[in-house]
Protein backbone atom coordinates (compact mmCIF):
# COMPACT_ATOMS: atom_id res chain seq x y z
CA UNK A 1 0.00 0.00 0.00
CA UNK A 2 1.30 3.44 -0.91
CA UNK A 3 1.56 5.62 2.23
CA UNK A 4 1.74 8.91 0.30
CA UNK A 5 -1.48 9.68 -1.54
CA UNK A 6 -2.80 12.54 -3.64
CA UNK A 7 -6.51 12.97 -4.25
CA UNK A 8 -6.69 14.10 -7.85
CA UNK A 9 -8.68 12.17 -10.40
CA UNK A 10 -6.72 9.91 -12.71
CA UNK A 11 -7.79 7.85 -15.65
CA UNK A 12 -9.13 4.64 -14.15
CA UNK A 13 -7.26 2.62 -16.74
CA UNK A 14 -3.92 4.21 -15.80
CA UNK A 15 -1.47 1.59 -14.57
CA UNK A 16 -0.92 3.66 -11.42
CA UNK A 17 -4.58 3.32 -10.43
CA UNK A 18 -7.26 5.93 -9.94
CA UNK A 19 -8.40 7.96 -7.01
CA UNK A 20 -9.82 5.65 -4.37
CA UNK A 21 -12.54 6.39 -1.87
CA UNK A 22 -9.98 6.21 0.96
CA UNK A 23 -7.77 8.73 -0.88
CA UNK A 24 -10.70 11.10 -1.09
CA UNK A 25 -11.54 10.75 2.61
CA UNK A 26 -7.96 11.17 3.82
CA UNK A 27 -6.83 14.05 1.64
CA UNK A 28 -7.77 17.64 2.63
CA UNK A 29 -10.88 18.91 0.90
CA UNK A 30 -12.45 22.32 0.41
CA UNK A 31 -11.19 25.68 -0.78
CA UNK A 32 -7.89 26.46 0.93
CA UNK A 33 -6.39 29.88 1.66
CA UNK A 34 -5.86 31.58 -1.73
CA UNK A 35 -2.74 33.31 -3.01
CA UNK A 36 -4.45 34.45 -6.16
CA UNK A 37 -7.57 33.87 -8.19
CA UNK A 38 -6.59 30.29 -9.05
CA UNK A 39 -3.55 29.71 -6.82
CA UNK A 40 -3.67 28.23 -3.32
CA UNK A 41 -1.37 28.85 -0.38
CA UNK A 42 0.39 25.54 -0.10
CA UNK A 43 1.53 24.08 3.18
CA UNK A 44 0.78 21.62 5.95
CA UNK A 45 -2.70 21.29 7.43
CA UNK A 46 -2.53 22.26 11.15
CA UNK A 47 -3.27 19.70 13.80
CA UNK A 48 -1.61 18.07 16.81
CA UNK A 49 -2.27 15.43 19.39
CA UNK A 50 -4.21 17.00 22.29
CA UNK A 51 -3.84 20.41 20.64
CA UNK A 52 -0.40 20.96 22.19
CA UNK A 53 1.20 22.42 19.03
CA UNK A 54 0.16 24.04 15.78
CA UNK A 55 1.75 21.47 13.46
CA UNK A 56 2.48 17.81 14.17
CA UNK A 57 2.04 16.63 10.58
CA UNK A 58 4.98 16.02 8.22
CA UNK A 59 7.61 16.73 10.89
CA UNK A 60 11.14 15.61 10.04
CA UNK A 61 13.09 13.96 12.85
CA UNK A 62 16.13 11.73 13.15
CA UNK A 63 16.49 8.09 14.02
CA UNK A 64 20.24 7.48 14.11
CA UNK A 65 23.26 7.91 11.90
CA UNK A 66 22.11 9.00 8.45
CA UNK A 67 18.46 8.01 8.74
CA UNK A 68 15.38 9.93 9.75
CA UNK A 69 11.65 9.92 9.20
CA UNK A 70 8.66 12.09 8.34
CA UNK A 71 5.54 11.86 10.48
CA UNK A 72 2.07 11.33 8.98
CA UNK A 73 0.12 14.42 8.04
CA UNK A 74 -1.85 16.25 5.39
CA UNK A 75 -0.86 19.03 3.05
CA UNK A 76 -1.76 20.98 -0.06
CA UNK A 77 0.87 21.31 -2.80
CA UNK A 78 0.48 24.06 -5.40
CA UNK A 79 1.66 23.30 -8.91
CA UNK A 80 1.68 25.93 -11.62
CA UNK A 81 -1.42 28.08 -11.52
CA UNK A 82 -2.97 26.35 -14.57
CA UNK A 83 -2.19 22.94 -13.04
CA UNK A 84 -3.94 23.75 -9.78
CA UNK A 85 -3.21 22.45 -6.29
CA UNK A 86 -2.89 18.89 -5.07
CA UNK A 87 -4.32 17.69 -1.73
CA UNK A 88 -1.97 15.10 -0.23
CA UNK A 89 -2.15 12.74 2.75
CA UNK A 90 0.81 10.89 4.25
CA UNK A 91 -0.75 8.04 6.21
CA UNK A 92 2.29 6.47 7.89
CA UNK A 93 5.86 7.33 8.82
CA UNK A 94 8.10 7.74 5.78
CA UNK A 95 11.75 6.68 6.27
CA UNK A 96 14.58 8.91 5.06
CA UNK A 97 18.16 7.87 4.24
CA UNK A 98 20.70 10.63 3.53
CA UNK A 99 23.77 10.16 1.39
CA UNK A 100 27.13 10.23 3.15
CA UNK A 101 28.78 13.60 3.61
CA UNK A 102 31.29 15.12 1.23
CA UNK A 103 34.87 14.37 2.38
CA UNK A 104 35.79 18.07 2.68
CA UNK A 105 32.70 20.26 3.07
CA UNK A 106 29.27 20.12 4.65
CA UNK A 107 26.09 20.37 2.62
CA UNK A 108 22.43 21.14 3.30
CA UNK A 109 19.79 18.75 1.97
CA UNK A 110 16.15 19.71 1.59
CA UNK A 111 13.35 17.30 2.52
CA UNK A 112 10.26 17.97 0.41
CA UNK A 113 6.78 16.67 -0.23
CA UNK A 114 6.54 16.61 -4.02
CA UNK A 115 3.91 15.84 -6.63
CA UNK A 116 4.80 14.41 -10.05
CA UNK A 117 2.09 14.77 -12.68
CA UNK A 118 2.85 13.44 -16.12
CA UNK A 119 0.14 15.63 -17.60
CA UNK A 120 1.83 18.77 -16.25
CA UNK A 121 5.57 18.00 -16.27
CA UNK A 122 8.12 15.88 -18.12
CA UNK A 123 8.69 13.36 -15.34
CA UNK A 124 6.59 10.61 -16.92
CA UNK A 125 5.43 9.91 -13.36
CA UNK A 126 2.10 10.36 -11.62
CA UNK A 127 2.55 10.17 -7.86
CA UNK A 128 3.12 12.08 -4.65
CA UNK A 129 6.36 11.36 -2.76
CA UNK A 130 8.53 12.49 0.12
CA UNK A 131 12.06 12.91 -1.17
CA UNK A 132 15.45 14.42 -0.38
CA UNK A 133 16.84 17.12 -2.67
CA UNK A 134 20.59 16.91 -2.16
CA UNK A 135 22.47 20.18 -1.71
CA UNK A 136 25.89 21.24 -2.99
CA UNK A 137 28.81 20.92 -0.53
CA UNK A 138 30.62 24.13 0.37
CA UNK A 139 32.25 26.09 3.17
CA UNK A 140 28.95 27.94 3.72
CA UNK A 141 26.41 25.65 2.09
CA UNK A 142 22.85 26.72 1.33
CA UNK A 143 19.76 24.58 0.94
CA UNK A 144 18.72 23.88 -2.65
CA UNK A 145 15.66 25.59 -4.09
CA UNK A 146 12.29 23.96 -3.55
CA UNK A 147 11.25 22.17 -6.77
CA UNK A 148 8.07 23.08 -8.60
CA UNK A 149 4.95 21.37 -7.24
CA UNK A 150 6.64 20.69 -3.90
CA UNK A 151 6.68 22.08 -0.37
CA UNK A 152 9.76 22.20 1.83
CA UNK A 153 9.61 20.27 5.09
CA UNK A 154 13.09 20.63 6.57
CA UNK A 155 16.70 21.61 5.94
CA UNK A 156 19.13 18.93 7.13
CA UNK A 157 22.84 19.72 7.43
CA UNK A 158 25.09 16.80 6.49
CA UNK A 159 28.55 17.36 8.02
CA UNK A 160 31.72 16.78 6.02
CA UNK A 161 32.71 13.12 6.15
CA UNK A 162 29.46 12.09 7.87
CA UNK A 163 28.33 8.50 7.51
CA UNK A 164 26.48 5.91 9.54
CA UNK A 165 29.75 4.85 11.14
CA UNK A 166 31.26 8.32 11.52
CA UNK A 167 29.01 10.48 13.63
CA UNK A 168 26.12 10.76 11.23
CA UNK A 169 23.81 13.80 11.28
CA UNK A 170 23.36 16.15 14.24
CA UNK A 171 19.57 16.18 14.29
CA UNK A 172 19.49 19.13 16.70
CA UNK A 173 20.56 21.36 13.79
CA UNK A 174 17.60 20.49 11.54
CA UNK A 175 15.67 23.61 10.41
CA UNK A 176 11.92 23.11 10.28
CA UNK A 177 10.69 24.54 6.96
CA UNK A 178 7.03 23.63 7.26
CA UNK A 179 4.45 26.35 6.87
CA UNK A 180 0.74 26.03 7.54
CA UNK A 181 -2.25 26.49 5.32
CA UNK A 182 -5.93 26.51 6.23
CA UNK A 183 -9.30 26.74 4.56
CA UNK A 184 -10.30 30.14 3.21
CA UNK A 185 -11.37 32.34 6.10
CA UNK A 186 -9.27 30.41 8.59
CA UNK A 187 -6.44 31.88 10.67
CA UNK A 188 -3.03 30.77 9.39
CA UNK A 189 -0.86 29.46 12.27
CA UNK A 190 2.74 30.57 12.61
CA UNK A 191 5.18 28.43 10.66
CA UNK A 192 8.28 28.86 8.53
CA UNK A 193 8.70 32.50 7.54
CA UNK A 194 6.49 35.51 8.17
CA UNK A 195 7.55 37.48 5.10
CA UNK A 196 4.66 36.58 2.82
CA UNK A 197 1.77 38.68 1.54
CA UNK A 198 -1.84 37.97 2.30
CA UNK A 199 -4.09 36.42 -0.31
CA UNK A 200 -7.01 38.80 0.22
CA UNK A 201 -8.00 41.81 2.29
CA UNK A 202 -9.32 40.60 5.62
CA UNK A 203 -7.13 37.49 5.91
CA UNK A 204 -5.76 36.72 9.38
CA UNK A 205 -2.61 35.05 10.62
CA UNK A 206 -1.20 34.08 14.00
CA UNK A 207 2.25 35.52 14.78
CA UNK A 208 2.72 33.21 17.74
CA UNK A 209 1.73 35.89 20.26
CA UNK A 210 -1.05 37.84 18.54
CA UNK A 211 -3.17 38.15 15.39
CA UNK A 212 -2.46 40.20 12.28
CA UNK A 213 -4.85 41.24 9.51
CA UNK A 214 -3.91 41.79 5.85
CA UNK A 215 -5.10 45.23 4.69
CA UNK A 216 -4.14 44.86 1.03
CA UNK A 217 -0.57 46.10 1.39
CA UNK A 218 0.70 44.91 4.77
CA UNK A 219 -0.01 42.78 7.83
CA UNK A 220 -1.26 44.95 10.69
CA UNK A 221 -1.87 44.02 14.34
CA UNK A 222 -5.45 42.99 15.07
CA UNK A 223 -7.10 44.45 16.91
CA UNK A 224 -5.05 47.57 16.35
CA UNK A 225 -3.18 48.64 19.50
CA UNK A 226 -5.23 50.77 21.84
CA UNK A 227 -4.18 54.36 22.30
CA UNK A 228 -1.94 55.03 25.30
CA UNK A 229 -1.29 58.12 27.39
CA UNK A 230 1.69 60.15 26.14
CA UNK A 231 3.70 63.06 27.51
CA UNK A 232 3.80 66.46 25.86
CA UNK A 233 5.16 69.85 26.90
CA UNK A 234 2.59 72.58 26.40
CA UNK A 235 3.49 76.13 25.45
CA UNK A 236 2.44 78.99 27.74
CA UNK A 237 1.22 82.21 26.18
CA UNK A 238 -0.91 85.29 26.72
CA UNK A 239 -3.21 87.29 24.46
CA UNK A 240 -2.09 90.64 25.86
CA UNK A 241 1.33 92.02 26.72
CA UNK A 242 4.70 90.30 26.41
CA UNK A 243 4.81 86.51 26.33
CA UNK A 244 5.33 85.00 29.79
CA UNK A 245 8.55 83.05 30.44
CA UNK A 246 8.63 79.85 32.45
CA UNK A 247 12.15 80.29 33.89
CA UNK A 248 12.70 77.66 36.57
CA UNK A 249 9.00 76.89 36.68
CA UNK A 250 7.52 73.86 34.96
CA UNK A 251 5.20 73.02 32.07
CA UNK A 252 3.92 69.49 31.69
CA UNK A 253 1.17 67.63 29.89
CA UNK A 254 -0.30 64.21 29.17
CA UNK A 255 -2.78 63.18 26.50
CA UNK A 256 -4.53 60.18 24.97
CA UNK A 257 -5.52 60.36 21.28
CA UNK A 258 -7.99 57.55 20.56
CA UNK A 259 -9.47 57.86 17.09
CA UNK A 260 -11.16 61.24 16.89
CA UNK A 261 -11.24 61.76 20.68
CA UNK A 262 -8.51 63.49 22.69
CA UNK A 263 -8.26 63.45 26.48
CA UNK A 264 -5.64 65.80 27.91
CA UNK A 265 -4.27 67.53 30.98
CA UNK A 266 -1.74 70.39 30.94
CA UNK A 267 -0.11 72.09 33.91
CA UNK A 268 1.81 75.28 34.73
CA UNK A 269 3.86 75.67 37.94
CA UNK A 270 5.25 79.11 38.81
CA UNK A 271 8.96 79.20 39.74
CA UNK A 272 11.11 81.83 41.43
CA UNK A 273 12.43 83.07 38.06
CA UNK A 274 9.18 82.69 36.16
CA UNK A 275 8.28 85.94 34.37
CA UNK A 276 4.51 86.01 34.58
CA UNK A 277 4.40 89.78 34.23
CA UNK A 278 2.07 91.15 36.81
CA UNK A 279 -1.21 93.01 36.75
CA UNK A 280 -1.81 94.87 33.51
CA UNK A 281 1.09 93.19 31.70
CA UNK A 282 -0.04 89.68 30.83
CA UNK A 283 -3.71 89.00 30.20
CA UNK A 284 -5.68 85.90 29.21
CA UNK A 285 -3.16 83.13 29.65
CA UNK A 286 -3.37 79.96 27.59
CA UNK A 287 -1.67 76.54 27.38
CA UNK A 288 -1.34 74.80 24.03
CA UNK A 289 -3.23 71.59 23.28
CA UNK A 290 -1.49 68.37 22.15
CA UNK A 291 -3.70 67.82 19.07
CA UNK A 292 -5.60 70.45 17.10
CA UNK A 293 -9.34 70.45 17.89
CA UNK A 294 -12.12 70.72 15.36
CA UNK A 295 -15.35 72.69 15.36
CA UNK A 296 -16.28 75.62 17.63
CA UNK A 297 -14.69 76.19 21.04
CA UNK A 298 -15.98 73.92 23.79
CA UNK A 299 -15.74 74.02 27.56
CA UNK A 300 -12.78 72.62 29.46
CA UNK A 301 -11.90 72.54 33.14
CA UNK A 302 -9.42 74.34 35.39
CA UNK A 303 -7.91 73.66 38.81
CA UNK A 304 -5.45 75.95 40.55
CA UNK A 305 -3.60 76.48 43.81
CA UNK A 306 -2.87 80.16 44.50
CA UNK A 307 -1.78 81.64 47.86
CA UNK A 308 -2.70 78.44 49.72
CA UNK A 309 -6.18 78.52 48.24
CA UNK A 310 -7.58 75.91 45.85
CA UNK A 311 -9.79 77.07 43.00
CA UNK A 312 -11.98 75.32 40.44
CA UNK A 313 -13.25 76.84 37.25
CA UNK A 314 -13.44 76.54 33.51
CA UNK A 315 -11.69 77.36 30.26
CA UNK A 316 -12.29 77.20 26.50
CA UNK A 317 -10.73 74.60 24.20
CA UNK A 318 -10.39 76.11 20.74
CA UNK A 319 -8.27 75.99 17.58
CA UNK A 320 -6.64 79.47 17.68
CA UNK A 321 -3.61 80.92 19.54
CA UNK A 322 -1.36 77.96 18.64
CA UNK A 323 -0.76 75.52 15.79
CA UNK A 324 -2.52 72.84 17.86
CA UNK A 325 -5.04 75.18 19.48
CA UNK A 326 -5.17 76.18 23.14
CA UNK A 327 -6.96 76.00 26.43
CA UNK A 328 -7.67 79.70 27.13
CA UNK A 329 -10.01 82.02 29.03
CA UNK A 330 -9.30 80.61 32.50
CA UNK A 331 -11.95 81.53 35.08
CA UNK A 332 -12.55 80.54 38.68
CA UNK A 333 -15.72 80.03 40.65
CA UNK A 334 -16.76 81.65 43.90
CA UNK A 335 -17.08 79.55 47.03
CA UNK A 336 -20.74 78.92 46.27
CA UNK A 337 -19.87 77.58 42.80
CA UNK A 338 -20.98 80.63 40.83
CA UNK A 339 -18.52 82.15 38.29
CA UNK A 340 -16.33 84.90 39.72
CA UNK A 341 -16.42 86.81 36.43
CA UNK A 342 -12.67 87.46 36.20
CA UNK A 343 -9.91 85.88 34.17
CA UNK A 344 -7.44 83.84 36.18
CA UNK A 345 -4.13 85.23 34.91
CA UNK A 346 -1.65 87.99 35.79
CA UNK A 347 -4.53 90.46 36.20
CA UNK A 348 -6.22 88.25 38.77
CA UNK A 349 -6.51 90.17 42.09
CA UNK A 350 -4.28 87.69 43.89
CA UNK A 351 -0.53 87.34 43.69
CA UNK A 352 0.86 84.58 41.47
CA UNK A 353 4.00 83.67 43.36
CA UNK A 354 6.44 80.77 43.40
CA UNK A 355 4.89 77.35 43.92
CA UNK A 356 1.44 78.30 42.69
CA UNK A 357 0.08 76.07 39.96
CA UNK A 358 -2.65 75.95 37.33
CA UNK A 359 -4.01 72.86 35.54
CA UNK A 360 -6.37 72.72 32.57
CA UNK A 361 -7.94 69.48 31.36
CA UNK A 362 -10.76 68.12 29.24
CA UNK A 363 -11.93 66.08 26.28
CA UNK A 364 -12.47 67.23 22.72
CA UNK A 365 -12.77 66.09 19.12
CA UNK A 366 -9.54 66.07 17.09
CA UNK A 367 -9.35 67.75 13.70
CA UNK A 368 -7.44 64.77 12.22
Amino acid sequence: MNNVRSAWLLNRTDAGGGQTRVDTRLAPLGTMAPEGVLATRDGVIPGAQNGLRALDGLYVSGDQGMTGKVTPGRAVVQGTEPAGSYPVAVTDYVPLTFADGDPNNPRVDLVVLRVYDAQQDTSNRTEAVVEIVQGVPGTNPAAPATPRAAIALAEVTVPAGASAGKGGINWDTVRDRRRATVAVGGIIPRGWGQNFPGGYVGQYRDTGTSLERWDGTQWKPYPEPRAVWRDYTPEWGADNGPAPRIGNGALSGRYLHDGSVVHFTAGLRIGSTTNWGGAGKNGNWWLSLPVRPTGPAINGHLKARVDNGYYHGGCFLEASRHVNGSACGWTSNNGDGTPSGGWMDADWPRSVGEGNWFTVFGTYEAAE
